[in-house]
């Protein structure tokens, strides 16, 4: 647990001292609140929203929506620097519950400069989890997806890899009203989906993947991906191409591969406080453990952002869906999740979830058979409150502690396994950084 704490605590200390640097140069702004938030400097187009390129991949979020982000000018180049790290420790009950200390994180250091009639953005993102979750995965209850040792991960989330992303982006203004974008990535996140779990205002203080992750947003990390997008008013359509398998269990390396999958999203913020998107993939081999299986997925979200007195309320009602070329298997994940962050230090949130789990949850710990067939086993539910306050402990850094409960309700094939409601419970340490002394 020392050597974890210490290692996170060193990664954010070192982001915290190059843009505490950068924030006393410049744009110490008298709306910047003590999250480092620009509250005075939201965007307020959809065109904005994309260009200030605060999330991973192209994704957009409610224009209102606050972004914990430091940033300074250094000469014509805009430097930009946030990320987020957590300190959990989880416990479980239930004949299939589990219990670990771990941490989930992601740096994103961003500059971004006019170049030529656009703006050009530079933008690298890591993860330390493949040190910080170990035996590649953490337990979560019902969560199934991806591989650790050859095996199906069951009752366990993956950690991301340590490169998240690395992306160059243009952003090209056609008029009043038009922006032209490109996007590419040897590691980055295609047009699919709204934005990642891991980054959604909506889920920022929640340590936990979402149980709907692999039919919702797994492409947040893919290789060689390469996305066009044209913005006109509050509508957007794009457009992308990338490598569909998914990242191997090796999460120091870079993956690569031929651009054999591709995705279609369109968006629209239709007033501040609101966007929606709708998207449609074509999965090539994602599965390692299944490469003759190609995927189709669709995804449709809503994202509403309040901005209240000393803080805000933000949501995410979301869907997502695969159908196996293969086998014709359908399975769909449903998610409803809110926080609202109110008194400035304090937040309160909930995630409700209702996702189809297959059969290979009765293949914890073991090799898939060669003769297995996958199939849908039952829907599970999911029930997560929590709550958390900010407090003062490192210079730089916002510190929240924080708890959060999770009721499942269990298939009736899976109870011999699970229990009728087994629960989940996770403390934990949140660092963010910041910029301006309070």
């Amino acid at each position: 647990m020392r050597k974890i704490r210490s290692m996170v605590t060193a990664a954010f200390i070192a982001g915290s001292l190059w843009t505490g640097h950068a924030a006393s140069q410049s744009m110490q702004m008298p709306g910047m609140d003590h999250a480092g938030m620009h509250m005075d400097h939201m965007p307020t187009t959809l065109a904005d929203e994309i260009t200030h390129h605060g999330t991973s991949g192209t994704s957009a979020e409610p224009n209102s929506t606050p972004m914990p982000m430091l940033m300074t000018m250094k000469g014509k180049w805009m430097l930009m620097f946030h990320g987020e790290a957590f300190l959990n420790g989880v416990q479980q009950s239930g004949p299939r519950g589990d219990d670990k200390v771990f941490s989930t994180n992601w740096l994103m250091p961003m500059a971004q400069r006019p170049l030529g009639p656009g703006t050009f953005t530079a933008r690298f993102m890591v993860s330390l989890e493949p040190a910080t979750v170990t035996g590649r995965f953490y337990p979560e209850l019902f969560q199934q997806g991806e591989t650790a040792f050859g095996r199906p991960i069951v009752d366990g989330q993956h950690p991301h890899d340590f490169i998240m992303e690395i992306a160059a982006l243009y952003d090209l203004k056609l008029g009043e009203h038009s922006l032209l974008s490109f996007y590419v990535a040897p590691t980055g996140d295609p047009a699919i989906g709204p934005t990642a779990y891991s980054h959604r205002a909506s889920a920022a203080e929640n340590p936990m993947a979402a149980l709907g992750h692999h039919l919702e947003d797994s492409t947040h990390i893919s290789d060689d991906v390469v996305t066009a997008g044209l913005t006109y008013k509050v509508a957007r359509i794009e457009a992308s191409g990338f490598h569909g398998r998914e990242p191997d269990e090796f999460r120091w390396n870079i993956d690569s591969g031929k651009i054999d999958s591709w995705s279609l999203r369109a968006s629209v913020n239709p007033a501040p406080n609101w966007s929606a998107q709708y998207s449609f993939a074509h999965l090539t081999s994602p599965e390692a453990l299944h490469p003759e299986e190609d995927l189709q997925r669709m995804t449709a979200s809503v994202m509403y952002n309040r901005p209240i007195p000393r803080g805000n309320w933000t949501s995410t009602l979301l869907w997502g869906r695969n159908h196996s070329l293969d086998t014709g298997m359908v399975w769909n994940g449903y998610l409803a999740e809110s926080t609202l962050r109110f008194a400035e230090r304090n937040y309160v949130w909930g995630r409700v979830e209702n996702a189809d789990r297959t059969n290979e949850l009765l293949l914890k710990d073991q090799i898939e058979p060669p003769t297995f067939q996958e199939s849908i086993i039952g829907r599970v539910q999911a029930y997560t409150a929590g709550y958390e306050r900010d407090i003062d402990l490192f210079p730089h850094l916002a510190t929240g502690l924080g708890a959060q409960f999770t009721l499942y309700s269990t298939p009736t094939p899976l109870v011999a396994q699970y229990g009728t409601h087994p629960v989940g419970g996770v403390i934990f340490l949140r660092l963010r950084p910041f910029g301006n002394a309070r």
